[in-house]
């Protein structure tokens, strides 16, 4: 079969898997019926292991070039699923259902796709001139929205069901426009990333209370 099959590109077919299920949870397809708040947590799970794909598959000391552009393309390609479609699937569920919130529903990937591609670009010029860790993004990562999102979702019911629609999509305007917007943001070390999974479990559990009220 075409592709590479390690242990390297795990956690990024994680990462799909429960962002595709996060779909589900939020467009209420079959069995899974409308549970947004489920569709969140998958994303925060997605976000996770998107954290460590790339110190895990640093890992392989013996990777050829081709298993590590396949690595960045395949990274970049479950990151426009995950964390451009999903949050605009979301948003679909939560209530932007009307014609004047399409355009921010597709916006929001559009701007993740750019993003991405524009990092792979940049990622291989770079690798060709140094092999050292990349240290600065530019742009907001596309995997902040793991973040950022639950946070928001978890006052819904604080700002009402009837407004939050409205203040989801204004956070996707901005977030979108982040994505795409050149400044350098450092990238994190272990002891930070850390700290992210310790912000992402008192998230998880804000989001869990808010929910259960």
């Amino acid at each position: 079969m075409i592709g590479y099959y390690n242990y390297t590109v795990i956690l990024t077919y994680l990462s799909l898997a429960s962002s595709i299920v996060g779909m589900f949870f939020a467009s209420g397809i079959g069995c899974c019926g409308s549970h947004p708040v489920y569709a969140i947590i998958c994303l925060m799970i997605s976000g996770l292991c998107d954290m460590f794909d790339g110190k895990v598959a640093r890992t392989k000391k013996n990777r050829t070039e081709s298993e590590k552009q396949f690595g960045i393309q395949i990274d970049s390609l479950c990151d426009v699923i995950c964390f451009g479609v999903l949050p605009s699937v979301i948003g679909y569920s939560v209530g932007m259902d009307d014609w004047v919130d399409i355009p921010v529903l597709v916006l929001f990937p559009m701007c993740a796709v750019i993003r991405l591609a524009y990092f792979n670009v940049a990622e291989e010029e770079r690798q060709k001139e140094t092999s050292e860790v990349r240290k600065v993004y530019e742009g907001l990562p596309v995997t902040s929205v793991a973040l950022i999102l639950p946070v928001l979702y978890s006052f819904r019911r604080d700002i009402g069901r009837d407004r939050f629609p409205l203040v989801y999509e204004i956070f996707m305007v901005i977030i979108a426009v982040a994505f795409i917007t050149r400044f350098k943001v450092k990238k994190p070390q272990m002891k930070t990333m850390m700290g992210f999974i310790g912000v992402g479990a008192l998230e998880l559990i804000w989001l869990l209370y808010k929910t259960k009220r």
